[in-house]
């Protein structure tokens, strides 16, 4: 932590600083444990994404029900969270109590598929407008926003690009069905999960927004996250429809592979271009 970020901290909290240790799980900014002279525990947050609409993300989480560490200042350079005791993981028990959490959190709705305001996925925006219909609301403001980000950064090719807006029809083909909107925490895997003595103690690093749930389930199946216990569990509470595990997982898991692309390259590549095979073999099945 530089100077110029100790002072504003100093300045923020009315206290001064201890000890300043930096923490895992810092993909996009740095992420340090503030221990103050006075005895609290703090997390500071900085880097180059908008750390206020986080900040807003966690609020409006917190506002409904889902724990996560408070707020106590969001600025677009440097976000201030409580700190909690806890790691990532992830046994049976918090596969079932992470289940009853985002059940819960499924179960708020809204007018439409979107959010109050943009979003983010790490340094990716997130637009939300609000749209009746879930298939163009995933295709346009996710999987095409995606690639127009890309493009424009030069990480998402042409010849990529269209491939994957051959497989549209397929994409809302699949998806395609009555579904009710639920508020997602858009980004549950391991990382961003601190749990302890079997429970979720708090979810970290939200990309929420109002969405097909199923999209949160294909995200943590995806990730492997979570295993049998997780969806039993959330399959007792809110059900899990018949095609999800067959077909619309690969379908949702689309979206998070063309961020990792976008971010990171690599060996998304090779995955982005399996999961793209396996929609065209999925098209005219469901």
């Amino acid at each position: 932590m530089d100077g110029t970020t100790r002072n504003r901290v100093r300045s923020i909290v009315d206290a001064e600083i201890d000890i300043v240790r930096e923490l895992e799980g810092g993909m996009i900014g740095v992420v340090e444990r503030v221990d103050l002279a006075d005895g609290r525990t703090l997390v500071a947050k900085t880097g180059e994404t908008p750390l206020s609409v986080e900040g807003r993300m966690l609020s409006y989480l917190c506002d409904r029900g889902l724990p996560v560490p408070d707020v106590h200042h969001a600025s677009d350079e440097l976000m201030l969270l409580d700190y909690l005791e806890g790691d990532s993981r992830v046994s049976p028990s918090v596969e079932r109590d992470a289940a009853e959490r985002l059940a819960a959190l499924h179960d708020h709705t809204a007018r439409g598929f979107g959010f109050p305001f943009d979003t983010l996925t790490g340094p990716v925006e997130q637009p939300n407008p609000w749209t009746d219909d879930w298939a163009d609301f995933y295709i346009e403001h996710r999987l095409r926003r995606v690639l127009e980000v890309g493009g424009e950064a030069g990480t998402i090719d042409d010849c990529l690009a269209a491939r994957v807006e051959e497989a549209f029809d397929a994409v809302a083909a699949a998806i395609e069905r009555a579904v009710e909107p639920g508020l997602i925490h858009g980004d549950v895997w391991r990382t961003n999960l601190l749990a302890s003595d079997g429970r979720v103690v708090a979810f970290l690093d939200p990309a929420c927004y109002y969405a097909d749930p199923e999209i949160e389930l294909a995200y943590a199946d995806w990730t492997g996250t979570f295993g049998e216990a997780f969806f039993d569990r959330y399959d007792e509470l809110r059900g899990i429809a018949p095609g999800f595990f067959e077909h619309r997982r690969f379908v949702y898991r689309l979206y998070p592979l063309l961020v990792h692309v976008h971010l990171f390259g690599g060996s998304y590549q090779s995955e982005l271009g399996e999961t793209l095979q396996r929609i065209r073999e999925l098209d005219g099945q469901t």
